[in-house]
């Protein structure tokens, strides 16, 4: 008796690195927990070095679907209108980082207007969460320009908090989290989670999301079973231990052992419930990337309803709950 031969849709998808982001993390455990093929998908997984790469992935057409950030997208995404990117299943709020305060200039810095004229240390000139931090400094009145930054590094942002180079820092998970707990720093803004970024900011935000391009979209019955996919991935991290998950994640997404289960719940944590966006919540991140991110003088922002498709998210999630 012959057997059946299963043809799944063939999708390929771009998703900025590193491997072991915690913004992506859905993605991988889509992938290795098999949740694409069990909903008739074949998907391509290709990480890029950043998230500039999975956009221009996109731009140029190598890729069905891009998971990298709004910013991203906006400066190195498609330019011609008949491409306009579309949003199809939200991620995160924000970059999952938090100002922090030395814990021993915390009798000193007890809100954000103390920062004026102080030393605040960043990953990197340009970091995707200074726009957000910037945002945060404008509530209060004060502007990026009357601080000191300094470009640490990733590694040097602790050891600086120690010796008091500086007096602050955008600090990213899961070492914020490790930083507070060990009594070394205190807590000035929290953007770790989506509630805790409404609270920040006043209002609701998007970070990373998944996209893909007007002309080349796939059909919307594919793009709801990547969905289910997804929504399946975000279920079982809630429910796997560290150790279920990193044993059938790849070494290069899993990485250090000792540091997965503090990257696990730091997903947990920044991930927008049910991967809806509201229009309202994409107008206000634009309006944040444009104040303190240099945007192509040419591009043209679509309507914030235009850019959005999440009627096959919608079917997937009743689907889910129906079940």
């Amino acid at each position: 008796m012959l057997g059946l031969i299963v043809l799944l849709q063939t999708l390929t998808l771009a998703v900025s690195g590193p491997a072991t982001s915690s913004e992506y993390l859905p993605i991988r455990v889509a992938e290795s927990e098999g949740y694409f093929a069990r909903e008739g998908l074949d998907v391509t997984v290709r990480t890029t070095r950043a998230e500039s790469g999975a956009a221009e992935a996109l731009a140029q057409g190598q890729v069905d679907l891009a998971a990298t950030t709004l910013e991203a997208l906006l400066r190195f995404g498609p330019r011609v209108p008949s491409e306009t990117p579309r949003l199809v299943f939200g991620l995160t709020a924000a970059p999952p980082f938090s100002v922090l305060v030395a814990t021993a200039q915390a009798g000193a810095v007890r809100s954000v207007e103390d920062l004026a004229g102080l030393r605040v240390g960043v990953t990197t000139p340009g970091a995707p969460e200074l726009a957000w931090f910037g945002w945060l400094l404008a509530r209060a009145s004060v502007s990026v320009a009357q601080l000191h930054l300094m470009s640490v590094g990733g590694r040097g942002l602790a050891s600086a908090i120690d010796s008091g180079e500086i007096h602050a820092a955008l600090v990213h998970e899961p070492m914020a989290t490790r930083l507070l707990e060990e009594g070394r720093a205190t807590l000035l803004g929290d953007f770790r989670t989506p509630a805790a970024v409404s609270r920040a900011l006043g209002m609701q935000t998007v970070n990373a999301a998944v996209f893909v391009r007007a002309d080349r979209r796939p059909a919307d019955v594919h793009l709801a079973a990547f969905a289910q996919a997804l929504l399946a991935a975000q279920e079982r991290m809630r429910a796997a231990s560290a150790e279920e998950l990193a044993a059938r994640l790849p070494s290069r997404v899993a990485g250090a052992h000792e540091e997965f289960q503090a990257r696990l719940e730091a997903a947990r944590a920044c991930h927008l419930p049910d991967g809806l966006v509201s229009a309202e919540g994409l107008q206000q991140t634009i309006g944040i990337i444009r104040a303190h991110t240099p945007l192509p003088w040419r591009l043209r922002i679509p309507r914030p309803e235009a850019m959005l498709h999440l009627e096959p998210l919608q079917k997937a999630i009743k689907a889910r709950r129906a079940s």
